[in-house]
């Protein structure tokens, strides 16, 4: 597993199987599947997987959390095309 540290940036991204975990400042997106399957590779990405979301939990509990997000901020600009 690489150093995926939770909220820290925007370009982050781990794999495990087909599962993909992106990074972003204010959320984490998990998309794709993942097999754990009744053996050692099962067992290995499931770890994975757990080493990741305890770290996702650990930052959340760190931090004073509002209760939702407001929605971003969208500016529409001129098409400089």
């Amino acid at each position: 597993m690489t150093d995926f540290k939770p909220y820290a940036n925007e370009s982050d991204e781990q794999e495990i199987g087909n599962l993909k975990i992106e990074n972003r400042l204010d959320h984490i997106s998990l998309y794709g599947d993942l097999d754990i399957t009744l053996d050692q590779t099962g067992l290995a990405s499931a770890r994975t997987l757990k080493m990741l979301v305890d770290a996702i939990v650990s930052t959340l509990e760190n931090q004073q959390l509002p209760d939702k997000l407001s929605a971003p901020v969208i500016k529409k600009v001129k098409n400089p095309f």
